[in-house]
């Protein structure tokens, strides 16, 4: 078929793969920072104006990177907003990331629909710190001019489309995308603009959603766009994953997501319920405290890197000679324990080493994530096996303990731009669904990551048992709690 290229559009940077559309393989890559200021203090930017995107994305596809590429898919940094007025300017820059100026109006709105249930069987999840919906509600409170003002309503891998699509009259989205929004139900496929008009204060227009095969446009020059699709959906799609499996996510905090053949509703707010850029189901369960636990155990025990934890963690056995440590350092979303703090339970003499300390962190961090998974188990999600990511996943102490506690086969894939991949992948199979090559319900076959591939083997037992012990201190310390 030819030629395709995914373009991903991180907080950071934009990266850009050039893929065979037959097996997937990478031919040619590019890549350029985002040329973005940091605030006072370092860290993120919260409002970013979109136009650096498009700076980035210029310079990542220099060089000719893009000479023979037939079509592109488009996949973009999850929680962003881009407010455009009636002619189609940004009325203020982009909201993005977990913005935590919208803690309140996450609150606010939760009562104003009548509770986390309420949200839950509207939209299949609570609204969250950071979310589009909290970040309107946000705008109208804060900024409410700017808010009047606002007519239309993308988000990062929407406005990107219809920028390269020339910014035409129709702007569309994809379910991934939308489903993230906090306005978008995935259960019913539909919008409720009555949620828009309860944050924003009055209707927007919001973009087409289009299925996961469709082309968004042509640009003037003949190449076709895909529907685009969220970050998180893209890197799922560039890994592969189908019925069976679930991610695993190491980063600070941790996420848990699997696929699913429909949305499922959870009253408590603990799934978020994603579609995927299939036409599937992509339920997540996110913990506020992953590696972060890793590097707080590090910093006490006063080992200069995780490399060195692991190392150390190594010298102890499964269980920690009986530590046990609850990784709530920042509270917890999974279990839904907001102003708690982490627990060390079974100290004794012989226990109080730093090589069990340094164990008993890894098994604290797996175990709750542990716990995210069992949510989705507990709501009927097959996970037959897993995919651990993130730089921590390389670690021997994280990959020694994952198999036997998370009770499955655990994949290991090498790092690469998995959602640059997804998003080329998106490209094939809308490009191949225009030539008649491609069934619009069936995507593109590729070559899967390579990967290590860990079997818990006989070390299962051992694991049920560390496994156990943790889910009794969690019981004892916050009863009922999940």
């Amino acid at each position: 078929m030819g030629i395709v290229a995914g373009l991903d559009s991180s907080p950071d940077f934009t990266r850009i793969v050039v893929c065979d559309s037959d097996t997937g393989a990478v031919l040619r890559q590019g890549y350029a920072p985002h040329p973005l200021e940091s605030p006072e203090g370092g860290g993120r930017p919260a409002d970013v104006d979109p136009q650096v995107w498009l700076l980035s994305l210029g310079e990542a596809a220099g060089g000719g990177l893009l000479e023979g590429v037939q079509a592109i898919g488009v996949s973009a940094q999850a929680n962003s907003v881009v407010p455009l007025d009636a002619q189609g300017n940004t009325v203020r820059p982009a909201m993005v990331g977990g913005d935590k100026r919208s803690q309140v109006a996450a609150a606010d709105l939760i009562d104003a629909l009548g509770g986390r249930e309420a949200w839950a069987q509207a939209v299949g999840s609570v609204p969250q710190t950071g979310q589009p919906v909290t970040k309107l509600r946000w705008l109208a409170r804060t900024e409410p001019e700017a808010a009047a003002r606002t007519a239309v309503l993308l988000q990062a891998h929407d406005w990107l489309v219809w920028q390269l699509l020339g910014r035409p009259a129709r702007r569309t989205t994809d379910r991934g995308g939308a489903s993230g929004t906090g306005y978008w139900s995935a259960a019913t496929g539909g919008y409720r603009p009555d949620l828009v008009e309860l944050a924003l204060g009055h209707q927007a227009m919001l973009p087409e959603v289009i299925g996961p095969a469709d082309a968004a446009g042509t640009t003037p020059e003949g190449l076709l766009i895909s529907a685009g699709t969220g970050e998180t959906q893209a890197a799922a799609f560039g890994l592969g994953i189908g019925l069976g499996d679930a991610v695993v996510s190491l980063g600070a905090s941790g996420s848990v997501m699997a696929v699913h053949p429909e949305a499922l509703v959870d009253q408590y707010g603990m799934i978020t319920s994603l579609a995927d850029a299939t036409g599937m189901h992509l339920p997540v369960v996110t913990t506020l405290n992953a590696v972060r636990a890793l590097r707080g155990t590090a910093e006490l025990l006063g080992v200069p890197d995780l490399e060195s934890l692991s190392e150390l963690a190594m010298k102890s056995t499964p269980g920690s000679h009986g530590l046990v440590l609850l990784p709530y350092l920042e509270g917890e979303r999974t279990p839904n324990l907001p102003h708690t703090a982490g627990t060390l339970a079974g100290l004794r003499r012989e226990s109080m080493r730093p090589e069990h300390l340094a164990r008993a962190a890894f098994e604290g961090m797996l175990c709750g994530l542990v716990d995210a998974l069992d949510v989705l188990r507990g709501r009927g999600v097959d996970v037959r096996r897993v995919f651990l990511l993130g730089a921590a996943a390389e670690l021997p102490a994280v990959q020694a303990a994952a198999p036997a506690l998370f009770g499955t086969q655990v994949v290991v894939p090498q790092p690469a731009d998995y959602a640059a991949i997804g998003s080329a992948r998106q490209a094939a199979w809308a490009l191949g669904v225009s030539q008649g090559t491609l069934d619009p319900r069936t995507p593109p076959v590729w070559q899967g990551p390579v990967a290590q591939v860990l079997e818990p083997g006989e070390e299962l037992a051992v694991g049920q048992a560390v496994r156990q012990q943790y889910v009794s201190v969690r019981e004892q310390t916050h009863p009922g709690a999940l």
